[in-house]
């Protein structure tokens, strides 16, 4: 049969898979779907698809895997980048009868008979994370085997191939060498919606040979607007004021974990039924942090809240159609990823909002990730060298041997491991140095950091473009088709959303941030040969754990936090500072049993300003200042032993209880607390020595996940 024939009943034949996949019977094809279709089906080639979100680009990967399945072609491999991508896929091949598995963190268990039913073909599409390229065992138990059998190769949210794309991650690397395992005519689909041509360029070059397919990215639906307000008090009452005037449900976007947590906390104070949404989030009703995202991610999907307050967590896959809107909190870094995002709104219904504010807070959040994008030129020297000349070192022990934080050491390892050739390899649980000389290429880092910068000053003319919101958008994606939409604040000359804020709501948010204390968790267990003074080996038991304590601030933030670094930096905690540790303690954290005395952790280098501290929250609490703690031998800053072991071992010996310690509940104050080791162990001092239960209190922390 003529190959145009084929095309023509393969075109019914999907047709008619796509009305069963949408649920409509008069779904048609939208521009360049069948075309992908085609290409990969019957012509086995190579491309890159480039189309706005909502365009239905899973729907092309799906419809070409039941087609190919049903010419006896093996399964589709699937690299994803986010859990939360995969869950919806695996709902959308169902739909079309096929059977979808995936290999990820969080189904460890069921591998097992995963894999064999990927061996034995009963599986349509595997979706692994680019991670699990990492993983030898994976790549040797459950890639290689069917490498041969592979039908289709789909690589989704391409965009994280690339150098230049703004979520980039260094595990895509190894596609290229997957690719070496794989048929040469094996046919090859890449999809994202956020590519300009920089980054479709570097797609281009780093897996050769591919075929390009671009749409137009103006987003009919969208009415876009964007508001610059400094403090976070004014974004938080508008967000109050306004959100609940906003079409349907939808998503705010924030930087950071703990601002997901306090955005939530404060629309929920004010009667908006939010959630937050990050990484690690937990509700103490599901298993693990993944069970808790699914069931956030359904309950907006089912419209059960108004808004997840989300961190990037959220983001690329995420199908809601009938999304309402997405609010910017703050600024993100790259046009490109601001229009991922926004682009989560507004797909399947006629109008949806996109409102980007932007804050003070902005530009130092990401200056810090573009400066910590890269592991640092020192650190990869401390990895290598410690790796040379053994037989490998595990995780642990390089903990032991480096004083690096373990996430900075699995940065090294992760981008040393990537290269090609890598300096680095991993065998079972141990790390090996390769024989390969390695050198950092500086002058990529400084090409990519130089680019980054530019792309938030992209960001910063968006904002205050007096042009079409939309047509900068989809310019600055090198959209050339692209024309003004009519229908953004710009456009239109006037706020689609009222940007007015009521003093009094301005008056109580500032109110909200000064008592968003976090808590403080001391540890429970001490590394292996961290204590040879103290004795502290293993879990510690139950008489020598202080209580869950409390942190007032995260340091420099606009509740007490900047009051606090003024402080410490002026070397005097002010009156005001006390009357906020009061309040705390006595109207919302109400330690039980309630302390009846204040001890402090003692610094040699500011030998007053913690006790003179402690002396006027005594006061102001009715209760006795014991300086029952002394720092009896010098160690180095804290703040510079980066893991847990050497945080221990720099604290070993340091203190020792020498002042009157009374057989009753302690406050214990620290003025920054990091890793709150110092907590632990000035804690257990003080336990050992015969105190009632310890309460720790700190005026602001500097951990890096806050």
């Amino acid at each position: 049969m003529e190959a145009r024939a084929v095309a023509g009943i393969d075109r019914i034949r999907a047709q008619i898979l796509l009305r069963a996949a949408v649920g409509d019977p008069d779904a048609e094809f939208r521009g360049g779907q069948w075309e992908a279709i085609d290409a990969v089906v019957n012509h086995r080639g190579r491309l890159l698809v480039v189309q706005r979100t909502g365009w239905g680009k899973s729907i092309v990967y799906f419809i070409a895997t039941r087609i190919l399945r049903d010419r006896g072609a093996g399964p589709t491999l699937i690299v994803s980048p986010l859990l939360a991508l995969m869950r919806n896929q695996i709902e959308a091949a169902s739909r079309l009868s096929m059977t979808a598995l995936s290999i990820n963190s969080t189904n460890t268990e069921e591998w097992p008979a995963l894999t064999e039913s990927i061996m034995e073909g009963r599986a349509d599409t595997l979706l692994i994370s680019p991670e699990r390229l990492a993983n030898e065992g994976f790549v040797r138990d459950v890639l290689l085997p069917v490498a041969d059998r592979v039908g289709l190769l789909v690589v989704d949210e391409a965009h994280c191939i690339s150098d230049w794309g703004h979520d980039f991650r260094p595990d895509y690397r190894r596609l290229v060498g997957v690719l070496r395992h794989m048929p040469a005519n094996m046919p090859v689909l890449c999809t994202t919606a956020t590519a300009n041509s920089r980054v479709v360029a570097d797609i281009m070059g780093q897996l050769g040979g591919i075929d390009v397919m671009r749409g137009p990215l103006m987003r009919e639906t969208l009415r876009l607007q964007t508001m610059r307000l400094a403090d976070q008090p004014e974004r938080l009452a508008w967000l109050a004021e306004h959100l609940p005037k906003l079409p349907g449900t939808g998503i705010v976007y924030v930087l950071t974990r703990r601002d997901a947590e306090i955005v939530a906390e404060w629309l929920t104070r004010n009667g908006i039924d939010a959630r937050a949404y990050h990484s690690d989030v937990t509700d103490g009703e599901h298993a693990d942090s993944n069970g808790c995202r699914q069931h956030l991610e359904r309950l907006l999907l089912e419209n059960g809240v108004k808004a997840l307050v989300a961190t990037t967590a959220l983001g690329m896959g995420y199908d809601k159609p009938d999304l309402g809107f997405v609010v910017h909190f703050q600024a993100p870094g790259s046009i490109i990823a601001y229009y991922q995002q926004v682009g989560r709104a507004g797909r399947a219904i006629g109008r949806a909002f996109g409102i980007l504010m932007s804050g003070v807070e902005d530009g130092e959040i990401h200056a810090y990730f573009r400066n910590s994008a890269f592991p640092d030129e020192a650190h990869v020297a401390a990895v290598l060298e410690a790796l040379s000349g053994t037989d490998g070192l595990t995780q642990g022990e390089l903990d032991a041997a480096l004083n690096l934080r373990r996430g900075q050491i699995e940065k090294v390892l992760k981008f040393l491991s990537v290269e090609n050739p890598a300096p680095v390899l991993k065998d079972g649980s141990k790390w090996l140095r390769t024989p390969v000389a390695y050198q950092m290429d500086h002058e990529r880092i400084r090409r990519l950091t130089e680019q980054r910068e530019r792309e938030w000053r992209e960001v910063q003319e968006y904002i205050d473009t007096p042009g079409c919101l939309m047509l900068h958008l989809a310019r600055a994606l090198d959209d050339e088709s692209a024309t003004s939409c009519g229908k953004c604040a710009r456009c239109l000359g006037v706020s689609l959303v009222d940007e007015s804020r009521s003093h009094e709501c301005v008056v109580e948010a500032t109110r909200f941030l000064k008592r968003s204390e976090l808590p403080l968790i001391c540890h429970k267990q001490a590394p292996k040969d961290a204590f040879p003074v103290y004795g502290f080996k293993g879990r510690f038991p139950e008489e020598l754990r202080p209580m869950t304590g409390r942190t007032l601030s995260r340091w420099g933030d606009a509740g007490w936090g900047r009051i606090v670094a003024e402080g410490k930096h002026g070397g005097l905690f002010s009156d005001d500072l006390v009357e906020a540790a009061f309040q705390m303690i006595t109207e919302r954290w109400r330690p039980m049993p309630a302390p009846e005395w204040i001890a402090c952790v003692p610094s040699r280098e500011h030998p007053r300003l913690v006790p003179g501290f402690c002396e006027r929250l005594a006061a102001r609490l009715g209760v006795p200042f014991l300086p029952a703690l002394a720092k009896i031998r010098d160690n180095q800053p804290q703040k510079l032993q980066q893991n847990r072991f050497h945080q221990c071992r720099n604290l070993d010996g340091v203190f020792a209880v020498e002042g009157p310690v009374a057989a009753s509940p302690v406050l214990l104050v620290d003025d920054i607390v990091d890793s709150a080791w110092t907590m632990t162990v000035t804690g257990a001092l003080l336990l050992r020595a015969g105190s009632g239960a310890v309460w720790p209190l700190a005026l602001a922390t500097t951990r890096p996940g806050d």
